[in-house]
């Protein structure tokens, strides 16, 4: 008896229940896993980021990349290397990110077409513009210009209305390609004021632009500085602006919306996205930054001159935005019969 009394006291103080011990160590690495983001955060960026623009050099988008990318290197002390990769609308260097690793490491400036549009207007797409992305930020908007040849003799957005209503199909419209913002902005306008006006896509603006002011073309939707010698010469006549504000850059010219169609709202948008998965806190450190670039006077300036909007929003409130433009310009696709193999 003494010797079981003995035995039993001192080896239950002295030992450690197996089940006991495998909730410590588990709460242990839990632990680890949950402070592991956290302090990746903290320390990021540790090396060389890669921001890819998904097009071509020059043009709007590489601008604003190669501006945030400067912005950020020089507010962490590390290299933000902007690279092109171009072709098929943006969707080749939209997947090139989707399929990268989730560290914060790979950045794109995603825009209108390659998040919201191309989901519609391409058949075989490689990507899901919400599955494969986490949003950082959207940063910057581009409205266009509604411009008519002075042989249309209409000086405002509703005698151009009435003047097509009565000349179904007998009028048309240039754009920069299927499927792109000057194209869509062109399809809306016919749903939304019930005329009927035929499409000719061209190869870029400059070649459509070219054709609207040698009269070969009646009219077109495009950006709001390349036109802007052409209507200081009189040979092209400026109806409205797009987007649902008047814009700095042509504070005098009018709104389609109020010009006489309400509701008509169309701007391309560029944001910053990130892989699905990447850490949360790593988002919230680049939105923060991104933000705060955006809002700098010099960037402000630099873009507003382009004719540029600047935009800054929470990573949810880019996510809302991404969602409702996929609806929205899904729907205008389907309507416009637009597709791209």
């Amino acid at each position: 008896m003494n010797r079981l009394r003995s035995r039993a006291p001192g080896n239950l103080a002295g030992t450690v229940n197996p089940v006991t011990s495998m909730w410590i160590l588990a709460a242990g690495v839990f632990a680890g896993l949950v402070a592991a983001p956290a302090l990746q955060a903290q320390g990021y960026p540790v090396k060389p980021i890669r921001f890819v623009v998904p097009f071509a050099p020059a043009g709007i988008a590489d601008m604003l990349g190669r501006s945030i990318g400067q912005k950020l290197t020089e507010s962490w002390r590390q290299q933000v290397v902007v690279e092109n990769r171009g072709g098929a609308g943006g969707n080749i260097g939209m997947d090139f990110v989707a399929k990268s690793a989730p560290d914060g490491y790979t950045l794109a400036l995603g825009n209108l077409g390659t998040l919201a549009i191309n989901p519609s207007l391409y058949r075989n797409i490689p990507f899901d513009s919400v599955k494969d992305f986490v949003p950082i930020a959207l940063v910057a908007g581009t409205p266009l210009l509604l411009v008519v040849h002075p042989s249309v003799p209409v000086k405002s957005v509703k005698e151009l209305i009435a003047f097509v209503r009565a000349r179904p199909g007998q009028l048309n419209y240039a754009s920069a390609g299927t499927g792109g913002p000057t194209h869509l902005a062109g399809e809306l306008f016919r749903s939304m004021t019930g005329t009927d006006i035929v499409h000719i896509p061209y190869r870029g603006n400059i070649a459509a632009l070219t054709d609207v002011v040698a009269g070969e073309a009646h009219m077109m939707f495009t950006n709001l500085l390349t036109p802007l010698p052409f209507i200081k010469s009189g040979r092209l006549h400026a109806l409205a602006v797009t987007s649902r504000k008047r814009q700095p850059a042509m504070p005098d010219m009018p709104t389609i919306a109020e010009a006489g169609v309400p509701g008509f709202d169309v701007s391309g948008w560029y944001g910053v996205v990130a892989p699905a998965g990447t850490p949360r806190e790593i988002i919230a450190k680049l939105n923060g930054e991104i933000v705060r670039i955006m809002q700098q006077r010099d960037i402000h300036e630099k873009f507003v001159r382009q004719g540029i909007e600047i935009f800054t929003s929470t990573p949810e409130q880019f996510a809302a935005h991404i969602r409702a433009e996929l609806a929205r310009w899904g729907e205008v696709v389907r309507k416009s019969g637009a597709r791209v193999d």
